[in-house]
């Protein structure tokens, strides 16, 4: 397997107000925020459009779970599904099932921490 991650997908994190810090965040570091936050477009070496999407969740989120961290990560993949079998053969941690939508494909793993890692083979052209 050649590629795994191929760059950062979004940072997430909690917050006891989401929509203040979306505010807060478009006051004074001028982030064009919505309903999710910010999403930074970029062009990766071939070219091709890409984004980062940064967002704030509301402090009681389960999305994060079973990390106890206020804080998630996630990575743009090449190829979820093959790197989810060579990770499990690593015997790194997968939680749930993989998920597909218009804009990609999402799965989720455990580091050496215990952080939950969201990946995402993404779609980019469905934001467009």
């Amino acid at each position: 397997m050649e590629k795994r991650v191929t760059g950062i997908g979004g940072l997430f994190f909690k917050t006891n107000d989401p929509e203040a810090s979306k505010e807060w965040y478009k006051k004074h570091l001028g982030l064009n925020t919505d309903q999710y936050g910010c999403t930074f477009w970029w062009k990766d070496k071939e070219g091709n459009d890409c984004s980062t999407q940064w967002s704030p969740f509301k402090a009681e989120t389960s999305y994060f779970d079973p990390s106890k961290k206020d804080f998630m990560f996630n990575y743009r993949v090449h190829d979820l599904e093959a790197l989810l079998k060579v990770l499990e053969e690593e015997g790194v941690t997968i939680v749930g099932e993989m998920e597909t939508y218009d804009y990609g494909k999402f799965a989720w793993i455990l580091d050496n921490d215990y952080n939950k890692i969201e990946l995402w083979e993404p779609i980019d052209t469905a934001f467009q």
